[in-house]
């Protein structure tokens, strides 16, 4: 049974950083791609950025240059770099894994399997 489980959130200033973690277990990810998401209350989960089992990423706009997803097979873990927080980063962040294949980056029907979400609040 595949699990994921994110650590890393937690109460930062804006302008702070954080780094999220995922950990894979029940299946090695060295093949799979691996994608975070948030949701903010009220609001629609959202694609953060992806990587690929080439290690090649692919982010939103909305998180391009201050978000970064790096992974280590070895340890069968994501990571999420996040740097200069802002308020609307506020959200419920997610990890979630999936089979390269014809959905595009930043959609949910391509992701098999989901962690249990991490809190991350910026305060302004």
């Amino acid at each position: 049974q595949v699990q994921l489980v994110e650590s890393g959130g937690g109460l930062v200033q804006a302008g702070g950083s954080l780094r999220l973690s995922c950990a894979a277990s029940g299946r090695a990810i060295s093949n799979d791609k691996l994608g975070w998401f948030r949701q903010a209350p009220g609001k629609e989960r959202e694609f953060v950025g992806r990587i690929r089992r080439s290690g090649s990423t692919y982010y939103a706009d909305s998180v391009k240059g201050r978000f970064t997803i790096s992974r280590d097979n070895a340890k069968n873990t994501v990571f999420l770099q996040m740097n200069s927080l802002k308020s609307e980063d506020t959200a419920v962040y997610y990890c979630a894994l999936g089979r390269s294949g014809s959905y595009a980056a930043d959609d949910r029907r391509g992701y098999d399997y989901w962690g249990q979400g991490t809190q991350v609040t910026v305060s302004s």
